[in-house]
């Protein structure tokens, strides 16, 4: 796998104020949501802790220990790694949230069919590049006796998910894995892969089609090097106007119809826990949408650790490998990952 440095540089809104924090964009912009505040029930944390929390009947290697998982997935006053996507400029980004997808099959529509895919294509490949950037970064995990590097896995400083400079072999793996997530977590929440649209009103730019699936999509299967585009796949739009205010913006034609906008789409609030509720966007709280966007989300959050894992063992060998996946799991790996324990 061709290993590509990955820069934010492709931003689809020109906003000058990077710096801004997440909690002060509008929370109709947003992903999945990332803090528990604003609209948002931490959406993205909770998808990843069901994913990924150890269980009793969990394998070794396929959980993240306590302390490792809130680096992963966050805590409260943390964004965790999963949340790095939603501060600065990573926010503005179409491709870190599968955003920038949408098509209609209308006259006029401003963007081809091929187009939309294409914005979609860029997701998944900015989920290869980042989970190629994570089987390289292991290397530095163990020396050449195959020994557990303690400062490269070490806690002591916690991790910093900002930039591309997160301190540790550890802290640099999480980051990728976290970008990944957060992507393929907004793919469902974003695209209309699960949805049921309103079957009591036309199929338009306010009620989109809706592919109606369960389950993750075979498409984002990162094992897979040339997978099918789904037919029909979409996600919002969003332009300068809209960014700020989704009742504006994203409108074309002489008498500014409106295309398929983020908010059209969008199933990204709703109750997770104890259990998975009804979401509290429009598309979400329709036909049990959140629901089927949080339960495919959970299922490919796992695969895609599960990807990672294999890609670990095929590029560095059984022993290795599993030795890094500890490495990567474990709160304390230096004691606990010996040849005994993996």
């Amino acid at each position: 796998m061709q290993v590509k440095k990955i820069t934010f540089t492709r931003p689809i809104w020109a906003f000058a104020a990077f710096g801004v924090l997440a909690w002060n964009i509008p929370t109709s912009i947003k992903a999945f949501g990332t803090i528990t505040e604003a609209g948002q029930n931490a959406e993205h944390g909770r998808i990843t802790r069901h994913a990924l929390a150890c269980q009793p009947e969990s394998a070794p290697g396929s959980c993240f220990e306590e302390k490792t998982l809130d680096s992963l997935a966050g805590k409260p006053g943390s964004f965790g790694a999963v949340g790095g996507p939603d501060r600065g400029r990573g926010m503005l980004t179409s491709f870190a949230h599968c955003s920038a997808g949408d098509f209609l099959d209308v006259s006029g529509y401003p963007r081809t069919k091929a187009e939309a895919n294409a914005g979609l294509a860029e997701c998944r490949t900015y989920m290869v590049e980042n989970l190629s950037h994570a089987v390289t970064d292991a290397a530095d995990l163990l020396d050449d006796q195959n020994e557990i590097r303690p400062r490269e896995v070490s806690r002591t400083f916690g991790c910093i998910y900002r930039g591309s400079t997160h301190g540790r072999a550890k802290c640099n793996i999480l980051a990728h894995m976290g970008r990944i997530l957060h992507a393929s977590q907004d793919f469902y929440s974003h695209s209309n892969w699960v949805d049921l649209p309103d079957d009591a009103l036309a199929i338009d730019a306010k009620n989109p089609p809706g592919l109606g699936q369960r389950g993750a999509a075979p498409w984002l299967d990162l094992r897979i090097t040339e997978p099918v585009f789904p037919d029909g796949l979409i996600s919002g739009c969003f332009d300068n106007v809209s960014f700020l205010d989704e009742n504006r913006g994203c409108l074309y034609g002489d008498d500014g119809a409106h295309r398929v906008r983020h908010a059209d789409v969008a199933k990204d609030t709703g109750i997770i826990d104890p259990e998975i509720g009804i979401g509290s966007s429009k598309r979400g709280a329709m036909n049990g949408n959140f629901r089927r966007a949080v339960e495919a989300a959970i299922a490919d959050s796992a695969d895609k650790w599960a990807t990672y894992r294999e890609l670990l063992i095929a590029t560095y060998g059984a022993e290795r490998g599993a030795k890094m996946i500890c490495a990567l799991t474990s709160d304390e790996p230096v004691k606990s990952c010996k040849k005994g324990n993996l």
